[in-house]
């Protein structure tokens, strides 16, 4: 299950203030606190998931990148809590527990539990998503890019006009009172002609929908970061389409596609590549030239390399989409063997073949593929 997005979590606007949103948590947390809600795995699970929201859009560095790469940009996790996922209730009450402040412990004071409250504000409809797939090579995905895209979304016609909706009065409910035994009952329900708007369209405008929308092609710039990875998606906040009504736009929701490499293979953070090399290359010695992503590099074959080995070029991989630095660029040595000689060629072969030096000298240690690999992973 995908998760929501932390301003629904908590029902705030992307533009509430820090006050709104530390209000807002606040009403939620008292809402499914746990003493209130003795044995409810739905009640403590949502109370984690607002934690987890707050935890976020609190912090104005994590806020800002969650408002730029949307769930991609917090490592896969949600700030501090990787995600909510066994989310420690003691680290909550720890981190956020002034938030309650008096209202547990000694009864649900301060006003809080109760359902009642001031007049209800008409809901604020977002526009829905847009989805795009962006294609990257290795070296935009080493270093980052800035891409410009055209959008064909829909935005609010500016000749549309409205007015307040008569059924509800702009409130967005609508109120019903039924008699009971137990005397007057009052239940508040969306208004089913604005839809909880509190508006309705008098006039939608010259090629306008329905919602008083059209269809316009806009220019966007969208920043993608280092080390993003074949369908990862980012989450670009109030780049969607325009919420009908004055609404919250939708988010743009890119779909990263990696463009594959002609000689270079990835494996997350770190780079591949295969160095066929000549018999007298590996015997001799030879400086070669092989692909990075940023260009060429040379790299020295020392005398007597085994066929096999792997040498690794620090840093010279991709970076972690986190900032945990960067990957390596891994070279396995291929010795490439002849097939056709020349009758001298055969000659120098056959004289070789009986060569003191030419013979294996049964240490397995240079020769075994495991051996390799274990000397490899732990060097």
């Amino acid at each position: 299950m995908s998760k929501r997005d932390y301003y629904e979590v908590l029902g705030v606007d992307r533009s509430a203030s820090d006050s709104e949103i530390k209000k807002a948590y606040r009403k939620l947390a008292i809402k499914f606190h746990p003493d209130k809600n003795p044995g409810n795995k739905e009640a403590e699970d949502q109370f984690k998931e607002a934690a987890e929201a707050y935890e976020v859009l609190s912090n104005p560095d994590k806020k800002a990148r969650y408002d730029r790469f949307g769930h991609a940009g917090m490592g896969g996790g949600a700030g501090g809590f990787g995600g909510g996922q066994g989310m420690n209730m003691e680290d909550i009450f720890s981190q956020f527990g002034d938030i309650f402040g008096g209202a547990f412990g000694g009864g649900f004071g301060g006003g809080f539990g109760g359902g009642g409250g001031g007049p209800r504000r008409s809901a604020r409809v977002k526009g829905s998503n847009l989805r795009i797939k962006v294609k990257l090579d290795l070296e935009e995905i080493s270093n980052g890019v800035t891409k410009k895209i055209k959008l064909n979304k829909l935005v609010n016609n500016p000749d549309a006009t409205f007015s307040t909706c008569s059924t509800c009065a702009g409130t967005g409910q609508v109120t019903r009172v039924t008699n009971t035994i137990l005397g007057q009952m009052q239940t508040a329900s969306t208004c089913p002609t604005c839809h909880g708007t509190g508006k309705q369209i008098n006039n939608r405008g010259k090629g306008g929908d329905s919602n008083g929308q059209i269809r316009k092609e806009v220019l966007e710039t969208i920043e993608i970061p280092a080390g993003v990875e074949e369908g990862m998606q980012l989450s670009l906040r109030g780049k969607g389409n325009e919420g009908p009504y004055e609404g919250v736009p939708g988010d743009l929701i890119i779909v990263v596609e990696e463009k594959p490499h002609p000689e270079l293979h990835r494996e997350g953070t770190n780079l591949y590549f295969d160095l066929d090399v000549s018999f007298p290359e590996v015997a001799l010695g030879a400086t070669k030239e092989i692909p990075t992503v940023s260009g060429k590099a040379k790299i020295n074959i020392q005398a007597g390399t085994q066929a096999g080995k792997i040498l690794r070029l620090r840093g010279k991989g991709l970076p972690d989409i986190n900032g945990y630095g960067r990957g390596d660029l891994l070279v396995h040595v291929n010795v490439w063997t002849p097939t056709k000689l020349s009758r001298e060629e055969k000659k120098m072969m056959e004289d070789l073949k009986e060569a003191e030096h030419f013979q294996p000298t049964g240490d397995k240690k240079d020769s075994s593929f495991f051996n390799r690999m274990r000397e490899f992973f732990h060097s």
